[in-house]
């Protein structure tokens, strides 16, 4: 089955070399910005409306937002998130079946929240979309049923993340940057969720859903006069309230720089993360200075980062970093993903690019096409409706002055390479940042620890440990010849298992951002033949690979490709139903001792570039391990397998999940022993 992991990495590579914008939009003369402003009107309730008449297109917008203060939920957070799922469930007046069969129907989209409800229709239904979205919001209907269905479904979401190193390097870095207790840094967990009833929804609901931090924008083809009417017939019976008043301390970055380090036995590449809290605010004297200098450092695809990780040394297929201005506090972040063994390089290169921005002017030529591409950016994004009512917002909700975005462009230009410099040294703290990197530690500490820089280190979930113990020695008697024989033996015994001829396997793989599950079928033959092909709902068939007799194709998008050289020697030699029955009869394989996958400890076995694991207890197969050429750089395929059953005597995985820097999960739907392939499937 090792086999998909190659197809899927193919396939999301295209994708992301197709995705890359590496061109950068030519500087000319400045563009007259012309920002609507909104028509504005309150509620006695405290709903604030604003109104931006647009007729260019048939279309209307609605975005009704809510402007807590953020919250700590504490033991029971995850009241927040299941207020978000409950709400848009239909209302009190329409069961929500029919509310979503009417909102489709319509072709509009509504989306609901704790923190407000977004819709989008044609403005020929506008009245009829904004009365759900009213009826949606104000009155909703919160149902034993829905909690316990949405409450399951959030759980199960949490475990799916376990096994995701990105997932976890996310809750680290804002654990480590904010606290625990923080509204920042808090993070859901099974127990906290447990802890939510059906009530503390009801009350978080009724406390915080209020108009008195609540903000109405409306854009698109509406008349003024029609809006305010519908508004104040559907919303003036919203009761008034009082949002709960919260504060919260201001985290502090710590004294020096310092590695703070999360060990992920499974990871098949480091994630890295630069980062130290700021008080950016828009209305700061030095902002547009701020995102300039980050735009330079990490911002774009010419930034210094990308240019020099990537670009450079390929070592990554992207190096970025972020900032923003916020009501609160926020966070300076760099940020990457490289392969465990430039880890250590990597974290060198940040620091010296950070640097470099801090004490080295940027040039002129630089300076003038960031500027040009963040304005090309600024124009394009003016145009969405969206993006008119969130500076609508944040004109309101920030302070910011009336004509804050008609001088956005003459504030962007306005920068200088001192401006830059200064906002550097300000808000990119190299010298005394946290550098969280969640990795593999057996394969990344030996290098992280020659660079000098403390290193501390902390669990899954932000709480500090000691150093990991990397591996355990073998017990004596353990060889290579007993792990695979052990293994042969838990899925079925030597006998059963050699007498498998064929393996068929059905269905689906889900990749990040696709918007619906891949089909997957493959297809093995013990004389040397595999195929593999994924399809997508609607399209057909998108890639498959084939190894026969005769060599090796991919076919992608209609096109065929064959595989030669040492691509095709690796998948010929592995084309077969279990690689274990080859294995025990080569030489140059190696047991290199015992180390935690999925906090089980596993016998580790070498065999060229793959590394297999084989958990202690069960003898199974939990895990391998691929390094792959792509291009120039060299990437790190990594394969959990769980979830086995018999089939025909046989236990096989029916779960894989596939790390290459983003997760493939696939799931079969069924497995066939001996029946079900013929040669005709490999030609």
């Amino acid at each position: 089955m090792k086999k998909v992991t190659i197809i899927l990495s193919s396939l999301f590579l295209t994708i992301i070399m197709q995705a890359q914008d590496r061109s950068q939009p030519k500087q000319g003369p400045s563009p007259t910005i012309n920002i609507k402003k909104p028509e504005s009107f309150n509620l006695p309730n405290g709903l604030k409306v604003m109104i931006v008449e647009n007729h260019k297109l048939p279309r209307v917008s609605f975005n009704l937002s809510i402007d807590n203060t953020p919250n700590a939920e504490g033991t029971k957070k995850g009241v927040d998130n299941l207020t978000s799922s409950l709400l848009g469930n239909g209302s009190q007046k329409i069961a929500k079946d029919a509310f979503n069969e009417e909102i489709d129907f319509l072709g509009a989209d509504i989306n609901f929240s704790s923190t407000g409800v977004y819709g989008s229709c044609l403005s020929k239904y506008s009245g009829r979309i904004l009365e759900l979205l009213a009826d949606g919001a104000l009155h909703p209907n919160f149902t034993k049923d829905e909690f316990d269905k949405e409450k399951e479904k959030l759980i199960e979401g949490l475990k799916t993340q376990e096994k995701s190193v990105a997932a976890v390097a996310g809750r680290v870095q804002n654990v480590l940057a904010y606290g625990k207790s923080h509204p920042f840094g808090e993070f859901l967990s099974e127990e906290t969720i447990k802890n939510v009833t059906l009530e503390d929804v009801i009350n978080n609901y009724h406390s915080s859903f209020v108009p008195e931090n609540a903000y109405l924008v409306i854009i698109g083809d509406v008349k003024f006069k029609d809006a305010k009417k519908a508004v104040e017939k559907l919303f003036s019976k919203w009761e008034k309230a009082t949002a709960p008043q919260l504060t919260f301390t201001n985290p502090n970055n710590v004294q020096y720089t310092q590695i703070n380090f999360v060990d992920m036995p499974n990871a098949v590449q480091s994630e890295i993360a630069l980062q130290n809290t700021v008080e950016l605010k828009m209305t700061d004297k030095d902002y547009f200075a701020a995102i300039v200098a980050n735009q330079i450092l990490g911002g774009d695809f010419n930034s210094y980062l990308n240019m020099n990780l990537r670009e450079k040394h390929g070592w990554t297929y992207g190096a970025r970093s972020s900032i923003s201005g916020s009501k609160y506090i926020s966070t300076f972040k760099a940020s990457t993903q490289v392969r465990n063994a430039v880890t250590d390089s990597s974290v060198v290169e940040f620091l010296k690019e950070i640097k470099r921005i801090k004490t080295e002017k940027v040039s002129d030529e630089v300076l003038k096409n960031v500027k040009a591409g963040y304005i090309g950016k600024f124009v394009m994004q003016i145009e969405k409706p969206q993006t008119v009512a969130g500076y609508a917002l944040r004109i309101k909700t920030q302070g910011l002055p009336e004509d804050f975005y008609e001088n956005y462009i003459k504030n962007i230009s306005a920068v200088t390479a001192e401006d830059v410099m200064e906002a550097a040294k300000k808000y990119f703290l190299d010298e005394n940042i946290r550098i969280v990197i969640v990795g593999k530690g057996s394969e990344v500490l030996p290098g992280l620890e020659k660079l000098k820089i403390p290193i501390f280190y902390y669990d899954k979930f932000g709480t500090a440990t000691t150093k990991p113990v990397m591996k355990k020695p073998v017990p004596a008697g353990v060889t290579v010849k007993t792990v695979l024989e052990s293994y042969i033996n838990a899925i079925g015994g030597n006998k059963i298992v050699s007498s498998v001829k064929t393996i068929k396997c059905i269905g689906s793989a889900s990749i990040p951002q696709a918007p619906a599950p891949l089909s997957f079928e493959s297809k093995k033959d013990v004389k040397g033949k595999v195929s593999i092909e994924l399809s997508m709902p609607g399209m057909g068939s998108i890639m498959k690979q084939v190894v026969n007799e005769k060599g090796a194709y991919i076919m992608q998008q209609g096109a065929r490709k064959d595989v030669t050289g040492e691509e095709l020697s690796e998948m010929k030699a592995s084309a077969t139903t279990f690689d274990e029955l080859l294995m025990l009869k080569k030489e140059s394989i190696v047991l290199d001792g015992i180390e935690s996958v999925n906090n089980s400890d596993a016998y580790v076995i070498k065999n060229g570039k793959t590394t297999l694991f084989y958990d202690v207890k069960t003898n199974l197969k939990v895990a391998e391990t691929k390094t792959v050429d792509r291009g120039e750089q060299k990437m790190t395929i990594s394969t959990n397998f769980s979830d086995y059953r018999e089939v025909k005597g046989v236990k096989v995985p029916f779960e894989m999940n596939v790390n290459q820097g983003f997760e493939i999960d696939i799931k079969m739907s069924d497995i066939k022993i001996n029946e079900g392939v013929t040669d005709k499937d490999f030609e």
